[in-house]
């Protein structure tokens, strides 16, 4: 029962390995080539395995092993259609170039900015010239948050300037900045047990990184943290695995009836510096000046893109992506990741959607992309209501 639906499937492990140089008509060669083909093949069938068949509560289809094996066989000129499109064929480097085009004229897309409002037009633009089905904007409130002149100066054990970022919807600083003693700490548990001694100081984190999703809750939570103890202000060590004295900026979010306190991010070298100093009892002391300022919500978009079935029209596959970001650069790598994601689905993404067009392959299901600048997400069902 091998459909040429190749575009319902999934693509996390598409992103590793090379995946998005494909979309964006790098040349694999070898060993990863063939690596990546079968990655290919397997993941864009993932959404496709309850074609027709009922889903049950638990979300989990009633089919064997060696059918969805069977299946999956099926897909293998398919994907490699589709590959050779991208990497050789006459699509060869054009989601580089659209890719490419986005970061170099409008820049950094901080959510409430003039940049963002032109990065989405340059999307609904692209993507009504591409013949996609249903393309329009959605009218939405999005927060408007402006990260302003911004500095942090180690003042002991001696003299050095630290490379910050603001984290996303952080107050700022008296004019005059705040000029504290750090307490370091390496987790929320030794921030409770030195709780005495954080008041009236900026708690450094300087947490472990072990995975993604531990270390962004002391971005996420750790102002609100801070201030409960009673301290002027938080830094955090940047959320990433590697770093070149880089940092890594991303939302926050403060909480009801806990004083709101200015927080960024610092590099990961000058967090293990400090680390280092405490560790040998010195004493560190760090003006802090913070121009951040939160401003009424900002008329928006999200953009809404659809390529409409011809065997399975009522059933959707959903995808949501974001073209703002809280980062000071351009961030070519998330719309780069968002779009290798949606291509390697073959949804309505750009610069990925045409592949879909130019390769002839067959969209049974209602794709249907929404590339989220706020609000809540939606469910197809939803989508189908409205």
């Amino acid at each position: 029962m091998c459909a040429e639906d190749s575009e319902r499937g999934v693509m996390a492990p598409f992103l590793s390995g090379g995946g998005l140089g494909i979309i964006l008509g790098r040349k694999p060669t070898g060993k990863k080539m063939k690596f990546l083909l079968l990655v290919l093949v397997g993941v864009v069938h993932l959404l496709s395995l309850n074609s027709g068949k009922a889903i049950y509560g638990n979300g989990i289809s009633q089919r064997t092993f060696q059918e969805i094996k069977e299946e999956i066989a099926c897909y293998g000129d398919v994907a490699k259609a589709i590959i050779n499109l991208a990497v050789y064929g006459k699509a060869q480097n054009r989601s580089y170039e659209r890719l490419a085009l986005l970061v170099d004229t409008v820049g950094p897309r901080l959510s409430g900015s003039k940049s963002l409002e032109k990065a989405i037009q340059i999307m609904h633009q692209n993507l009504q010239e591409d013949g996609l089905e249903n393309v329009h904007l959605e009218p939405v409130k999005i927060p408007h948050w402006e990260r302003g002149e911004e500095s942090a100066v180690m003042l002991e054990p001696r003299i050095h300037k630290m490379a910050i970022l603001g984290l996303g919807s952080s107050v700022g600083t008296p004019p005059e900045g705040i000029t504290a003693e750090v307490l370091l700490v390496t987790s929320f548990d030794e921030l409770q047990r030195r709780a005495p001694e954080a008041r009236g100081k900026i708690v450094v984190y300087n947490q472990p990184y072990t995975n993604y999703s531990r270390a962004v809750q002391y971005r996420v939570q750790g102002a609100v943290e801070a201030a409960k103890v009673g301290a002027l202000a938080s830094l955090i060590r940047s959320v990433a695995s590697f770093s070149i004295y880089s940092p890594h900026t991303g939302i926050q979010e403060y909480q009801d009836g806990v004083p709101k306190i200015p927080t960024a991010c610092i590099t990961v070298e000058d967090a293990e510096m400090m680390s280092r100093m405490a560790s040998r009892g010195s004493r560190i002391v760090i003006q802090l000046k913070m121009g951040a300022r939160n401003y009424p919500d900002a008329n928006s978009f999200n953009t809404v893109a659809e390529i409409l079935g011809s065997k399975y029209p009522q059933q959707i596959y959903l995808g949501q992506l974001h073209p703002a970001l809280t980062a000071q650069g351009t961030s070519s790598h998330l719309p780069g990741e968002n779009w290798a994601l949606a291509c390697a689905c073959h949804c309505a993404a750009w610069p990925a959607s045409p592949l879909l067009r130019v390769s002839g392959s067959h969209c049974h299901f209602r794709t249907w992309m929404r590339y989220q600048t706020m609000g809540p997400a939606m469910r197809p069902q939803e989508h189908l209501k409205n």
